[in-house]
């Protein structure tokens, strides 16, 4: 029997065939051979996951037709609620409901998460359900500050996840990571512009 790795979420049977034809192939058996991707949430992957405050979660339905969907919120709204498992709120939207009517009959979930200021990216596969009527769990995903109605929990067990290269990924800063690079700057100017005043009375 073929050893099953972690990566073979991904790694199908046609894609190692294309892997072999483009000559990829013997690497990633090393990689595999070596422990293939992993599994659990780590204290890095959790750190990164805490600073993120979107992401897309790629869906199917039963048929095989793709969705992908742009899923954001206050920082950390992704949460770790242990080392083999996610959650997030699902806040009140368009209604269209692709991702929990997809996920009623292909449970099968992919997470794209990317931090541009780092240049940063990492993909998550796993199998995800949506929990409606979990008070708990609804409260521990909930953030009494962010202003959002809360309609249910998708919750994620994640069979693998991995970091992919940096290459193409351009830097790009949120409004909050700008202020946050320029604040050493305005201090500065605002302490020059003190001792400038104060040259310009003594003289």
């Amino acid at each position: 029997m073929n050893a099953i790795y972690s990566s073979d979420v991904a790694f199908s049977p046609a894609v190692k065939a294309v892997q072999t034809t483009k000559g990829s192939r013997e690497g990633y058996a090393r990689m595999e051979e070596k422990g293939s991707w992993r599994t659990a949430i780590n204290d890095d992957l959790a750190a990164f996951i805490a600073e993120r405050d979107s992401f897309y979660l790629a869906t199917a339905s039963a048929a095989g037709q793709p969705s992908l969907q742009h899923r954001g919120g206050p920082k950390g709204f992704l949460k770790v609620l242990d080392e083999g498992t996610l959650a997030f709120a699902d806040f009140d939207g368009n209604r269209q409901y692709i991702s929990q009517g997809n996920i009623s009959e292909n449970d099968r979930v992919s997470l794209f998460l990317i931090d541009y200021p780092n240049r940063r990216r990492i993909k998550i596969w796993g199998r995800a359900r949506v929990e409606h009527d979990d008070p708990a769990l609804l409260q521990r995903i909930s953030d009494p500050d962010y202003k959002a109605k809360v309609e249910a929990a998708f919750v994620i067990t994640v069979d693998a996840w991995d970091i992919n290269c940096s290459k193409h990924i351009a830097q790009r800063y949120t409004e909050d990571q700008i202020i946050e690079l320029v604040r050493p700057l305005q201090e500065r100017i605002t302490e020059l512009e003190a001792e400038v005043a104060a040259l310009s009375k003594a003289s």
